[in-house]
């Protein structure tokens, strides 16, 4: 286990492994450590050669290559801003973020950029196809409070946001998940998250802080994941719970048996999860965690409890506070419901150009807090039993006002689910003269099992939260990040 050194450093120091052993394994073949800082140091000098003022942004549109692994370190090194681009995304979500940040330069493909139309891209921004080397340049002497990079989240509502990320909440957050996960150098890890996504990125660097290897995938279906957990004997998995749900249903054959650990984030795991992750992959320890954009993690659930609290998200993850508040910024007792505050080192820098934005997220700590500062009121309901150990509830703007009660959408989509009728599950409020709001249940599965549901969810749940009507698909969408896409959802529900 690694240390947990409170120092925050440069984040383009965290290549800490030994100089021969092997930090990334791709298509090309495989880096070393000692390969990997020569090329973190050749990259950061072909884009300081571009003489961009420092603190410019540099946008990165790529799938899973290796110039997108290390553009991270390389761009903050060269005294920029790194922001990664989900390479799923589309020619107007791409516009909306260069322009947003202000991009100086994007780096790309050639099949990408062409789908850009000639006022996508800020009129001084430069694209480049392909990356190069330059002079090689020194590790980075940068102040560990500088803007090290700008991650843009999916957006629940509106355009995507960038949420501002220092040196300190990259190195804080690499430390902190190394050090809690028990990464080690003889771990393979793979990277099937997307590299714009907050917990895909630093699966990167705190693999590479423990001195482990990384295997970067772009998987097209479950069965690709499979078969490079086969292949690559890798010990580390992280997913989002749609991933798991397939990952399930998948035939392993024998894969999978040197897996060591498996992480979630992303949304909530439910217990029909847990039991499936549990008996598939026995000799694996499972660690439930939740976190947002703006905090990093917040909390982690330690594999040992799993099994006896399958519905926790645990407790604050090292270097992270977490606080339960009630409305009126007091403590919340145990078995309260409040809203779940994050403070400390790992906070992010707030939105970037979003002052209005920022300010409602970003708010002063309550008086009571040990680190006091700004935290992130994070709007998420969560309920803190007796030991301190947390269960999520829902977010406040997706809670189910229904004849005058607040219902979480995630208790009745756990309920939907523990039977086996269907695959996934969304509860949604609709308009409702009568009740507010009616729950309509969407979800995945063969609608001939949904009389059996309605007569088990009769008996499970209380009238107030029977669902009203269920809208059977053969598919829910998703988002970018490959979570089941609630927005669309709603709007689709709201139209």
């Amino acid at each position: 286990m690694i240390p947990l050194d409170p120092v925050s450093r440069p984040i383009d120091h965290v290549l800490r492994g030994a100089p021969d052993a092997i930090a990334l394994e791709d298509r090309a073949g495989t880096l070393t450590y000692a390969g990997a800082e020569d090329a973190v140091a050749r990259l950061a000098g072909w884009l300081a050669a571009f003489g961009l003022p420092a603190g410019s942004r540099v946008a990165t549109w790529l799938p899973k290559t290796r110039d997108a692994c290390l553009l991270p370190l390389a761009a903050p090194r060269a005294g920029l801003v790194h922001v990664p681009i989900n390479p799923v995304l589309k020619r107007a979500q791409v516009a909306h973020i260069l322009a947003d940040s202000g991009a100086a330069l994007l780096v790309s493909q050639e099949s990408r950029t062409a789908s850009l139309e000639p006022d996508d891209a800020p009129a001084d921004c430069l694209i480049r196809n392909t990356a190069g080397e330059g002079d090689p340049l020194p590790p980075s002497a940068a102040d560990p409070a500088a803007l090290a990079a700008i991650l843009y989240t999916s957006g629940s509502t509106g355009r995507p946001k960038g949420v501002m990320l220092s040196h300190t909440n990259l190195w804080l957050g690499a430390i902190s998940v190394a050090h809690y996960l028990r990464l080690a150098p003889d771990d393979r890890v793979l990277g099937v998250l997307p590299l714009s996504f907050d917990y895909g990125q630093n699966q990167l660097l705190s693999s590479w802080a423990a001195g482990a290897c990384v295997i970067p995938l772009d998987y097209l279906t479950a069965r690709d994941v499979v078969k490079a957990v086969g292949r690559h004997d890798v010990t580390t998995l992280a997913g989002v719970p749609p991933l798991w749900v397939q990952l399930l249903e998948a035939d392993w054959g024998g894969a999978g048996q040197s897996l060591r650990r498996l992480t979630n984030s992303g949304g909530a795991l439910t217990q029909r999860l847990v039991r499936g992750l549990r008996t598939r992959f026995p000799q694996a320890d499972l660690y439930p965690m939740y976190g947002l954009t703006e905090a990093f993690r917040s909390t982690f659930l330690s594999p040992g409890l799993v099994d006896s609290h399958p519905d926790s998200i645990g407790r604050a993850i090292p270097f992270a506070e977490v606080m339960v508040v009630r409305a009126d910024g007091s403590r919340a007792g145990p078995d309260e419901a409040g809203e779940l505050v994050h403070a400390g080192p790992l906070v992010a820098q707030g939105y970037w150009r979003d002052a209005a934005r920022t300010a409602a997220r970003f708010r002063p700590a309550p008086d009571w807090s040990d680190s006091g500062g700004v935290a992130v009121w994070s709007g998420d309901t969560v309920i803190a039993d007796d030991a301190g150990l947390l269960r999520f509830v829902g977010r406040d703007d997706e809670m189910i006002k229904s004849a005058g009660n607040r219902i979480s959408p995630t208790e009745i989509e756990e309920a939907v689910l523990a039977g086996g009728e269907a695959g996934e599950a969304v509860a949604l409020g609709v308009p409702d003269d009568r009740l507010g709001q009616a729950i309509v249940v969407v979800l995945s599965g063969d609608p001939a099992g949904e009389e059996g549901l309605r007569a088990r969810l009769r008996r499970d749940l209380p009238s107030f939260m029977q669902p009203q009507r269920y809208d059977w698909r053969d598919a829910l969408p998703r988002n970018a990040n490959g979570k089941l896409d609630r927005s669309a959802l709603k709007a689709e529900f709201a139209a």
